[in-house]
């Protein structure tokens, strides 16, 4: 784990040393237990590295190999290492000790430029190839390590972080305008859909399953697919299928505790994934005599919850039966008293190094890895990826399906188990049900009846960027959203795990986390092998007996307590508090966005009318239940944009 950087001088002319150590020294803000250069010629390679496994304390990166020409900076944990080493035939006394880049090398050797698809974990990396003189790379397939680069006549410049590349003299600073505008544009929390670009116009990124090959000066991009060669499992019982999938995720959730002599800890709410995570590890650690540290945001003190009753904003009560059922937890409740979105802005631009939409989550999302660095925390676990994989399960869209089909009695069976379930009347159900299967005319009703979310992007900065036309497009305007995905549920996740943007954002963030903290996150949910698995598994699997989310729940028994593990009447909700916290500050926010709406550049790039609507309201005082209305969208966004240009151009 750590940071990765690296220069190819394409021409063949030598590094120059300035530009190693104006890299390397951009670097240095970060912790590390390591930082090494390696040079040769036209190339060098930079690790600023971060000790989280046994084996990285042991390993030499960046790392040369004369006798097969290859050299290597990696930052990467690989999860399918005794997979690995099988196939490509370490002998089994040498496996303890071999590390994650030497495994990296062999698979290179082995598989050339098709090596990635046959890895698990989280990477980046880039081998040098002396004998062939090229530069081979790649991403991770859900772009959880970040990797950047500059690219022109010269050389090839990379880079797990931004602002090294920035650091170097032939790189200018300018503002991407075409992807602030996509930003501003796109109504959700999503990235431009392109992952290849950036805020910067002369900085790029590999997207999440890319890889790349650069030789001479002739640059390659392309993508590698870890989940081709999915096949439909065929198992004679659902108890198969859970036994199946309990070793499957077990595999996932201990992989890396064992690799690791740091502390774990975990995310944990009220829910099922992040539950089944703690649980899964918990359990696995008792039997090294360690513990599990859990880690749970709560509203700050003096909240009063306007949420609805199926929602919980303050989960400790669900968490606590989790805590007392599981065993082998100690769990940390966390209200970050004086944190708030808005208190974030100047420490989220530093690690994002970009406009960000987030901000609602930002103060314990931040706050939580900041605790977990104070109590040595190595690896920190997480469920974030569960919705598609371990607890997919849309029972009203597999509903639909049974509808179309004229599968009347399993239908009946199923809707009458559900309406107990949920408590919902079986006549409201049904009439659901055939509103939804008069597609598309439902879905074009369904997203006209969405409350409409008013264009931040002025007009004018829209068609000179070429995105004007898009803004009537829903399927841009509403990327990542439900909105945007067939109706057909198994081709709705497909999509979704083909859209290399949906990823990118979240990967991006926690890559960014880490590196400031030198706390590894990790999320079983998000495990190939995991999702392989769910994605061969029959829906049926899925959506089961008139429950919801089918699979988890029942595989889940004895291991979560009944009361979360069959609960389909109420969940959590995060941040319901996020305009409560920010009411000290209010004059402060208030004076800042007088401020955006005089200043001249943000007028070129901000539809004022809408702002200083949404401002009119929020000079009156937003209430506490607007916490994820539009306005307070608008504004926040707006001044993390202002932000981030008056810091940067």
């Amino acid at each position: 784990m750590g940071a990765i950087a690296g220069i190819y001088s394409v021409g063949g002319e030598p590094i120059q040393e300035e530009s190693s150590e104006l890299m390397m020294s951009a670097l240095s803000k970060y912790p590390a237990d390591h930082s090494a250069v390696w040079q040769q010629d036209h190339i060098m390679l930079g690790c600023h590295a971060q000790w989280i496994t046994e084996q990285a304390s042991q390993e030499l990166l960046p790392y040369y190999d004369s006798q097969r020409g290859l050299a290597i900076t990696a930052d990467a944990i690989l999860d399918n290492r005794d997979e690995l080493m099988s196939q490509l035939d370490v002998p089994y006394g040498q496996r303890s000790l071999v590390t994650d880049s030497e495994i990296l090398l062999l698979a290179y050797e082995k598989w050339s430029d098709y090596m990635a698809e046959h890895l698990v974990g989280d990477f980046a990396f880039a081998i040098w190839d002396e004998r062939k003189q090229l530069l081979f790379g790649a991403r991770d397939f859900s772009g959880t390590r970040t990797l950047y680069y500059h690219h022109d006549d010269q050389q090839f410049s990379f880079c797990t972080i931004m602002t090294p590349l920035l650091a170097l003299p032939y790189i200018r600073k300018e503002l991407n305008e075409r992807w602030l505008a996509e930003f501003l544009a796109i109504h959700g929390v999503f990235e431009p859909p392109d992952t290849s670009t950036t805020v910067y116009r002369h900085i790029y990124q590999i997207p999440p399953s890319h890889s790349f090959i650069i030789k001479h000066n002739r640059l390659h991009i392309s993508r590698y697919d870890s989940l081709a060669n999915v096949h439909p499992l065929q198992l004679r019982s659902s108890a198969e299928y859970e036994e199946a999938f309990r070793e499957v995720f077990q595999k996932a959730v201990t992989s890396r505790l064992r690799r690791s002599s740091l502390q774990i800890g975990a995310h944990l709410s009220g829910g099922l994934d992040s539950g089944s995570v703690a649980s899964f590890a918990a359990r696995a650690l008792q039997q090294e005599n360690r513990m599990l540290h859990t880690f749970s945001y709560v509203p700050e003190s003096g909240f009063k919850d306007w949420t609805p009753k199926h929602r919980f904003a303050d989960e400790r009560p669900l968490i606590r039966q989790t805590v007392q059922f599981v065993g082998n937890i100690k769990d940390h409740y966390l209200d970050f008293k004086g944190h708030s979105p808005f208190t974030e802005i100047d420490d989220w631009l530093d690690i994002m190094e970009s406009p960000y939409k987030f901000f609602d989550n930002s103060f314990w999302l931040r706050g939580i890895y900041t605790q977990a660095q104070q109590r040595g925390i190595g690896i920190l676990l997480n469920g974030a990826r569960g919705n598609y994989s371990i607890s997919w399960g849309p029972a009203i869209e597999y509903y639909t399906m049974l509808l179309k089909k004229f599968r009347w009695l399993h239908l009946t069976r199923e809707i009458n188990q559900f309406s107990r379930n949920i408590g919902v009347g079986r006549k409201q159900l049904y009439s659901l049900l055939c509103h939804k299967a008069l597609s598309p005319l439902s879905k074009v009703k369904a997203s006209r009846s969405l409350p409409e979310f008013p264009q931040l992007i002025h007009s004018d900065f829209a068609e000179r960027t070429g995105v004007y036309a898009k803004l009537q497009d829903r399927t841009f305007t509403g990327i990542g959203s439900t909105a945007d995905l067939p109706a057909d549920p198994l081709e709705a996740r497909t999509q979704h795990f083909n859209r290399v943007n949906i990823w990118s954002a979240t990967g991006t963030s926690g890559c960014k986390l880490s590196l400031r903290y030198s706390v590894w996150s990790h999320d079983p949910t998000n495990d190939l092998r995991v999702i392989r698995f769910c994605l061969s598994t029959p829906i049926e699997q899925f959506v089961h007996n008139g429950m919801d989310r089918a699979l988890i729940r029942r595989s889940s028994k004895g291991w979560l307590p009944d009361s979360i593990r069959l609960n389909q009447r109420t969940r959590g909700i995060q941040a319901a508090d996020s305009i409560h916290r920010m009411r000290s500050d209010w004059p402060v926010f208030i004076d800042e966005l007088e401020h955006i709406c005089r200043d001249s550049r943000m007028q070129q790039f901000i539809n004022m009318p809408v702002l200083q609507e949404a401002l009119t309201e929020a000079r009156e005082g937003l209430d506490p239940n607007q916490a994820y209305s539009p306005s307070i969208k608008l504004l926040m966004r707006s001044i993390i944009l202002y932000r981030f240009l008056e810091k940067n151009f």
